[in-house]
Parts: structure tokens; C-alpha cells; sequence
């Protein structure tokens, strides 16, 4: 059984562990959304997560099984009433058995309890596999992209130049009539 709770800063450590293992390196290989062919380097580090549990309007969501962190994302309210959601991280050895789509699930459902009419996110635009997933979810491209900060080792150190992140959307639903209370 799945049980999701609120990071709290002292979980930075676990968090980056988990999201870093997911997508860059050899360990992210056993998964399917690996960028390691993409970039190296870090995909984030314990003072951004921490920060991002300590923000007004921002949340990181994990997911245990069995006591172990095995999922998290990122949720950002923003100023014209949209969630952000990024980081979305399912331990590359639980990937595809459905731990992803109950944690979009679990995001949309955090989105809408804010008060979100949509759910916006960025994707490397080569990430055709990943794009896809999202948009079997009800995610479509706005249009909009911006380019990868390639000299920014944040961020991650590109293996390849010309990196663009694609901006996909999801309008939310309300809440049904039984869950509104």
C-alpha cells in the first residue's frame, strides 16, 4: 500500500538520492526515464529540495511502500493560480507497475484541494517517450519552450547542446460533488 506524506527539510537527503538515482547515472538505467544519455551530473542537490519544502505555496509529496521512499514530485502554486509540477521521481527498479500515475494521481488531487485550475510542467522537448506518458494523462504542449541553462551545473551538465524544455498543460477538473464535502 502507498502512503504519501509532506517532505520536511530533513528529508532533503533521501529526496536527492531518490530523484538523482531516477534520472542521472548508471542506477537510472533500470528505469525508462533516465536523461543519462542527456546530461550528467546532478538533477538537483539537498539545498534546492530543502528550499523547496520551506517555501510558501510549495510542496514536495513523497510516496512510501513499506516504510521505503520509493516516489516524490514537486508542487508549486503560482502567482496566476496554476500548479507547477515537477521532479516527478518513481525509484527507476518500481518503475512502469503504476507508482507514477497514482502520484500524478495524488498531485492533480493536492492541485485542486489549492484551488489550481491547471497543472503546468516542463520535459527535455527529445524526451518523445516521456512527453507521451504525460500526455496519455490528459497533458497537452502550450507551445511554449525554453532553453535548457546549459551552463548551469544545478541543473546538470549537458551531454548534448540545444536542450529546450517543452511546456505541457492540464486543465483540473473540479473536485466531484462527493469529495467537495
Amino acid at each position: 500500500m502507498i502512503e504519501f506524506r509532506a517532505a520536511a527539510a530533513s528529508d532533503a537527503a533521501r529526496v536527492v538520492a531518490l530523484v538523482n538515482s531516477a534520472y542521472r547515472g548508471e542506477s537510472s538505467r533500470r528505469g525508462w526515464t533516465t536523461e543519462a544519455d542527456l546530461l550528467g551530473g546532478q538533477r538537483t542537490d539537498e539545498d534546492a529540495v530543502r528550499e523547496m519544502t520551506l517555501a510558501a505555496g510549495s510542496r514536495v509529496e513523497l510516496a512510501f511502500e513499506g516504510g521505503a521512499l520509493v516516489a516524490c514530485v514537486h508542487l508549486k502554486k503560482e502567482p496566476d493560480g496554476s500548479c507547477y509540477l515537477g521532479m516527478l521521481t518513481v525509484d527507476p527498479s518500481r518503475q512502469a507497475g503504476g507508482l507514477g500515475r497514482a502520484l500524478m494521481a495524488r498531485a492533480e488531487e493536492l492541485a485542486r484541494a489549492w484551488g489550481c485550475r491547471r497543472v503546468r510542467m516542463t520535459v527535455i522537448d527529445s524526451r518523445a517517450e516521456l512527453i507521451a506518458y504525460y500526455e496519455r494523462r490528459g497533458y497537452r504542449r502550450t507551445g511554449r519552450a525554453e532553453p535548457f541553462p546549459e551552463d548551469d551545473p544545478r541543473f546538470g551538465l549537458p551531454k548534448v547542446r540545444g536542450l529546450r524544455f517543452a511546456e505541457l498543460e492540464k486543465p483540473l477538473s473540479a473536485a466531484p460533488a462527493a469529495d467537495r464535502g
